[in-house]
């Protein structure tokens, strides 16, 4: 089982720019017709097998709210049981295939992703989540590739940290998988920690069972086939889409239950860690619980930053995939001396910002994921119409006529610690605190107290001073912090990913740290020559 293997470090895949002509671009095309004109009957797929349940929902496509991609079949106790099952049978023989042979069902997949199943992905992505082609790219194609390649490398650097044997002895760890299954709940927005979050404990040897977010299912469908052509046994990973509520009950109520992977809301997750711990009593391990949570990510100007860098930033980083991602920048902290100079150019930009449908690839914007979200980020705006401290100082038009679509929102406000300056929107709503700027310390000071969450924020400055006092009173304020950038894009590998506070347990995705978290380490100690006598030296007559 521990044969040591060098897997070589991977790259990056890198992205491709689906410009006009360009070969990516037309497959692109050709794959999003094919699977807009189906009409699709997602099952469930247990111990390998499809499962149809005909309680459905349908798959609603966020842009073109009249139609659907077709329906999928939901998951209830009896199907929740069938997996714990199936997982169950699967273990044995999973947690006993040698590491090297699961890490090729994963790097497998990774091939197959970045070649003929790129476009599957990517439009099954834009269509069911309503992502352009370049966060389409970014995530189900690029990224997730590069967690199928980069766990296994880190997995074999995890084999190499091995004990020393002294003369007389033998000793080695074995990383076995935890003792029952792991349940992974998935989010909509990132087909990548969808992908990836049953996957890293199955490439550890344990078993999955997977609750996709219903507003995710199309994408989460393939990806389990991809997984299936990559030569994953049967039962390793099963998928299960339907109520989060039914699902997870069921799931955190088996004596078989060992763990949870999650990315979602922070309440959601807190109330999974409840249950669990309620629980506690039934499992035969303490289960390991890995949770990426929520965010109020934030861009702090000095007034020695570079304006336009600013302004670009402040632009991609609230607004790409309308802001749906737990890293979006949605508050920053601008001197007003900076203010004064890119307001009115900031305010043309975000006005200027061309939104619609996927299938058009000029559009920089689509739509927010569904209705729930579309009225919830418009309650936001309505209050904000009503503040004697804030007023919506571009976009802010809602239209549910064809698609959810939200405009591009920028907020100002006189209080930082208005509404919208703490607490999470998910979705394309930036506000900005405008300060003196002789109030650089203080300001920062206010930043760290404002949100719960330390997930991602960025500073954007020119003078190595005003970056060193940012990244020390910021210290506690972001999991993942940069510096002249915005606050999304974190790469496998380059910036592992997670933060801490009310954003989660921060066990870094796209790191070997993430794997130790589901794994049971095994130490083994062979003594080769025992002793035969229990006395010791000094037990000896004499002085």
């Amino acid at each position: 089982m521990n044969k040591r293997s060098h897997i070589p470090k991977p790259e990056n895949e890198p992205v491709l720019g689906y410009a006009p002509g360009s070969p990516e671009r037309a497959e692109l095309a050709k794959k999003l017709a094919e699977l807009k004109g189906q009409t699709a009957d997602i099952p469930l797929i247990i111990g390998g097998k499809e499962v149809r349940t005909g309680k459905t929902s349908p798959m609603i496509i966020p842009h073109d709210n009249k139609n659907n991609l077709g329906r999928f079949h939901k998951a209830g106790a009896a199907e929740v049981q069938r997996a714990i099952d199936a997982a169950n049978a699967a273990r044995a023989g999973w947690a006993n295939t040698p590491w090297r042979e699961r890490a090729a069902v994963f790097r497998k997949a990774a091939e197959l992703l970045a070649g003929p199943w790129r476009s599957t992905l990517n439009a099954a992505t834009m269509l069911g989540q309503s992502k352009t082609p370049h966060q389409a790219e970014i995530d189900a194609a690029c990224e997730l590739t590069d967690f199928y390649r980069f766990n296994p490398h880190y997995l074999d650097q995890l084999y190499a940290q091995q004990p020393p044997s002294p003369a007389g002895e033998k000793n080695r760890l074995e990383f076995r998988p935890m003792e029952g299954f792991i349940f992974a709940l998935t989010p909509f927005n990132f087909t990548a920690i969808a992908g990836n979050l049953p996957a890293t404990p199955a490439l550890m040897g344990n078993t999955v069972i997977w609750k996709p977010a219903s507003t995710a299912v199309l994408s989460a469908y393939y990806l389990m086939k991809l997984l299936q052509a990559a030569g994953l046994p049967d039962g390793v990973i099963n998928l299960i889409p339907g109520p989060s509520g039914e699902i997870g009950t069921n799931a955190l109520d088996s004596a078989d239950f060992a763990g949870l992977n999650f990315t979602g809301s922070t309440p959601v997750f807190n109330s999974l860690w409840t249950t669990i711990a309620r629980n506690l009593y039934l499992y035969k391990d303490y289960p390991r619980i890995v949770g990426e949570t929520g965010g109020k990510g934030f861009i702090f100007a000095h007034n020695s930053c570079d304006p336009e860098a600013l302004k670009t930033a402040i632009i991609r980083g609230s607004y790409e995939y309308q802001g749906q991602k737990c890293s979006a920048a949605s508050r920053a902290y601008i001197p007003r001396s900076l203010w004064n100079d890119i307001k009115e150019d900031l305010l043309s930009q975000i006005n200027g910002i061309k939104m619609g449908p996927c299938e058009d690839f000029s559009n920089f914007m689509n739509a927010v994921i569904d209705k729930t979200a579309y009225d919830r980020i418009k309650g936001h705006l309505s209050l904000t119409r009503t503040s004697s401290d804030a007023r919506i100082l571009a976009g802010g038009e809602c239209d549910e006529t064809r698609g959810y679509f939200i405009r591009p929102t920028l907020i100002g406000t006189s209080d930082p610690r208005y509404k919208t300056m703490c607490e999470e929107i998910f979705g394309p709503v930036m506000t900005v605190f405008v300060y003196e700027d002789d109030k650089y310390s203080e300001t920062l000071k206010i930043c760290d107290a404002t949100s719960p969450y330390a997930l991602t924020g960025s500073v954007f400055a020119r003078d190595k001073a005003a970056i060193k006092e940012a990244s020390g009173l910021l210290a506690d304020a972001a999991g993942n912090f940069y510096i002249n950038d915005k606050p999304t894009g974190a790469m496998v590998d380059r910036q592992p990913f997670g933060g801490g506070r009310s954003s989660g347990t921060n066990d870094k995705v796209g790191w070997p740290h993430n794997l130790l978290r589901w794994t049971s380490v095994r130490t083994i100690k062979e003594n080769l020559a025992p002793p035969t006598a229990y006395r010791y030296p000094y037990m000896g007559e004499g002085k």
